[in-house]
């Protein structure tokens, strides 16, 4: 008889889905938040990050303090800064009051940093100190300020490849990686899709007044087939869509989109955050290169294909907002969207 592990047992309260790879994160996110260790949660857009992040909390001794979440890639890097550690008044314009920081905030609890990747290196030197000494100071201040605070970073991008190119300091990456979590993307654990769906289909119909308790047979097959870029979140809003547009009480194959349903050409390449960020860079240098006359129109064409591929698949997993997505391209907001007219992507 196998001896049951303590840290093993149903999947973890509002987080969805019994695939074994599930279950490892169910088993690591039990068995870590027993500890104070830093967390670093890895994965694509829409996988769930910011629940994995809760559980940890809410089953960790500091359960009973505060949880609090703060989105890196939101900010500048002057009010992420006020932002995380605060600022005593006259700092800087604007800054009428003195401002506890979220690091304060969170003390005898948990500070959840999601996108950590996007913080700057000036930014990574005062959260290294902060992991090391728990203190710091507010901005335009110099009392020392100490915490007792867990950190729980999370990320879209691959960092050592960030390490790599100096864009994120490696001694903070080892801070933050004691224990890392990688959370799988859903077209590596489909068998989950019948189970999530049910869930959001339930809840949906409540929220809405609805009553849609069935599901077609090719309706259920299609989602299971499509690769679903944006990973949950995408299937969450699917079904919420789902759930507002039938009359009746199924969803059926007609309710899903074009790209679910297969009628629309998707995507050959499915792309991770460092994925993303790497064809940003060669998409921009081929678009710059200097080709042959010969070899012009083809040069054209195959940088227009990646290109377009890019932006969509960048857009999806921004949720259409074009800002974010205009950041992580490394464009401005204006060519985006005369980018978007161009391939014909506008929503």
């Amino acid at each position: 008889m196998s001896q049951h592990l303590p840290d093993e047992g149903p999947p973890i309260p509002s987080i969805i889905g019994s695939s074994p790879a599930m279950q490892e994160v169910y088993r690591t996110t039990r068995r870590v938040a027993r500890s104070n260790a830093s967390v670093l949660l890895l994965g694509e857009t829409g996988t769930g990050k910011e629940l994995i992040a809760t559980a940890i909390h809410r089953l960790s001794d500091r359960g009973s303090g505060p949880f609090v979440k703060v989105n890196c890639g939101a900010l500048s890097e002057s009010l992420l800064e006020s932002e995380l550690f605060g600022h005593v008044r006259g700092s800087f314009t604007g800054a009428i009051n003195n401002r506890t920081g979220r690091f304060e905030a969170a003390h005898t609890g948990t500070i959840f940093l999601d996108e950590i990747n996007s913080t700057t290196l000036h930014l990574q030197v005062k959260l290294l100190r902060v992991l090391q000494e728990r203190e710091f100071e507010r901005v335009g201040d110099t009392q020392t300020i100490r915490v007792d605070t867990r950190v729980i970073a999370a990320s879209n991008r691959d960092l050592m490849q960030a390490v790599g190119e100096e864009r994120f300091r490696e001694d903070l990456y080892w801070r933050l990686n004691v224990v890392p979590i990688d959370i799988p993307p859903l077209r590596e654990r489909r068998e989950d899709i019948p189970e999530l769906v049910a869930h959001f289909l339930s809840d949906y119909s409540e929220i809405n007044e609805r009553f849609v308790a069935h599901i077609q047979p090719e309706a259920m097959q299609a989602m299971q087939d499509y690769d679903w870029p944006g990973n949950v979140r995408e299937l969450q809003n699917y079904v919420e869509r789902a759930v507002v547009m039938t009359d009746g009480d199924e969803l059926t194959l007609e309710l899903l989109p074009e790209a679910v349903r297969g009628s629309e050409p998707r995507p050959n390449v499915k792309l991770r955050g460092a994925d993303v960020e790497s064809l940003t860079f060669e998409v921009v240098h081929l678009g710059l290169a200097t080709a042959g006359p010969e070899e012009d129109s083809l040069h054209t064409k195959i940088v227009s294909r990646v290109e377009r591929e890019l932006i969509a698949q960048v857009m999806l997993a921004c949720d259409n907002v074009q800002t974010k997505a205009a950041a992580k391209l490394g464009i401005n907001r204006n060519t985006l969207h005369k980018k978007l007219k161009e391939y014909n992507l506008e929503s």
